[in-house]
């Protein structure tokens, strides 16, 4: 290598050192960042230019360093990871907050539940059986039936507003990945256009990456990266985003919980095709949302109404069955305590027929104006007796199975919920040990990238001296 080469061995080493610091600027700019991904610069020896001939000088080192490009320090793998474990993770929190929001709306066990009130309602038939004077007890026993009722219908509600509120939510969620699909195939053909002219696409990465994030967090969707820089999105094995190409999902089905219809999602561009996902918190939403099954197997939202539309059925059924058989005082009979709608008999249809006491049918056929064996033969439902004594199951006992297994449901999904959180948080703890920017590595590669600096810049100063000798002041050595 010639003296003027070894100027530009200099320079070369003052381009890497100079890239190496901007790089390092760029990192600690972005140190709080969200989903910022560190660089490097990648570096390779220039090696010697071969040469033959007389002027041929033997062993030759090489002519510098080159600057191969700024290389971005992710891990597909963890990446990978971080999508699989954000779409279980989501699977799980959408339906834990919704059970946990109807198990709530129980208020159980506390004065407040409908188990109290039940009590009160069993209580208030037995104080009518043992006492002569109804006039107050009655009283108090129809404004017990009246709360019991209101319960019944507030708590059908919640469910009924918890079912609408994840119908709500689905639609935003499908909204928010239809907007992110739109922006990775955006990003898709900026990176690609940027790779084909020898740019540095990183920054785009990290959105892309962060968005595809998003979209597994939302569908449980998988990422293959292809040749040129893009990357295809596959939500239940069909193509969300191809290149620059997207498609876009869509919501159909039951708009309110009472109508006993599936909600489920279509491509848009191809209605006749339903989405299949597994994973994700849409998958979760549309997991609550499904009708109830004969097998109890259906959405929990809709199982969750079944099963109060079945007690206050059982409720009435079982009360009426026993009341109709009654007298009143003036020895009318037939009469029923509790009339209902079919169908849904704890959203509205269910009301007390008799508004005073002079109404209600407390004496069987043939005994005193005083007796009260139909209000004792009603209190006894509530420990779990027949009008002839048998046992059966009680309504209270029917609304202590449904809290328990909406309690026992609940508490495996919180757990789950839990566990998946840790596991999604131990996968991004790992992809950000790999990625987030160490402020204290990057010092450390300021002051080697620094002295290097100065180091190729002594060299140049160096060589341009020898060769400022050599050029001015050859042959005036003595003179």
């Amino acid at each position: 290598m010639s003296t003027f080469g070894g100027l530009n061995t200099a320079y070369t080493g003052l381009v890497a050192a100079r890239q190496g610091l901007n790089v390092v600027g760029q990192n600690i700019a972005n140190a709080n960042t969200d989903g910022y991904t560190r660089q490097r610069v990648s570096t390779s020896a220039l090696g010697a230019t071969a040469s033959t001939g007389v002027f041929t000088q033997g062993a030759r080192v090489g002519e510098g360093v080159a600057l191969d490009g700024i290389i971005r320090l992710a891990s597909a793998q963890l990446d990978a990871r971080v999508r699989a474990t954000a779409a279980t993770a989501g699977y799980t929190a959408v339906r834990a907050n919704a059970l946990a929001s109807v198990e709530d709306s129980l208020n159980e066990p506390g004065e407040d539940g409908i188990s109290a009130k039940l009590d009160e309602f069993w209580a208030g038939w037995q104080t009518l059986a043992n006492g002569t004077d109804t006039a107050a007890p009655a009283a108090l026993l129809l404004g017990t039936a009246g709360e019991l009722l209101t319960q019944i219908s507030g708590g059908y509600q919640a469910v009924s507003d918890e079912w609408l509120s994840v119908r709500s939510d689905l639609n935003n969620m499908v909204s928010e990945l239809n907007g992110a699909a739109t922006q990775v195939a955006a990003l898709n053909v900026q990176i690609r256009q940027t790779i084909a002219t020898g740019g540095t696409a990183n920054e785009l990465l990290d959105q892309r990456t962060t968005l595809t994030t998003t979209i597994a967090a939302l569908t449980g969707a998988t990422v293959t990266e292809q040749a040129d820089g893009t990357v295809n999105v596959l939500v239940g094995g069909n193509t969300l985003v191809s290149g620059g190409t997207t498609h876009q999902l869509g919501v159909t089905g039951a708009r309110v919980m009472q109508d006993n219809k599936s909600v489920q999602l279509e491509w848009t561009d191809n209605a006749n095709t339903p989405v299949t996902m597994d994973a994700g918190e849409i998958a979760g939403a549309l997991s609550l949302l499904a009708p109830a099954a004969g097998s109890g197997a259906g959405g929990a939202l809709a199982e969750a109404a079944t099963s109060y539309n079945s007690f206050a059925s059982d409720l009435a059924t079982k009360v009426n069955a026993i009341y109709t058989t009654g007298y009143t005082q003036t020895d009318a009979t037939g009469f029923k305590f509790f009339t209902f709608a079919s169908g849904a008999p704890a959203a509205t249809g269910l009301s007390v027929v008799p508004t005073r006491s002079a109404d209600l049918a407390l004496r069987a056929e043939g005994t005193g104006a005083y007796d009260g064996s139909i209000a004792d033969a009603i209190a006894q439902l509530g420990a779990g007796f027949a009008a002839d004594g048998s046992a059966i199951v009680s309504p209270s006992t029917t609304w202590s199975d449904f809290v328990t297994k909406t309690g026992v449901l609940t508490q495996t999904e919180l757990q789950s919920a839990a566990l998946a959180s840790a596991t999604a948080s131990g996968a991004a703890n790992q992809q950000l040990a790999n990625s987030s920017v160490d402020l204290d590595e990057e010092n450390v590669n300021l002051l080697m990238f620094q002295h290097a600096y100065q180091g190729a810049a002594r060299m140049m100063t160096a060589v341009d001296e020898m060769l400022d000798t050599l050029i001015n002041r050859t042959g005036l050595v003595g003179r």
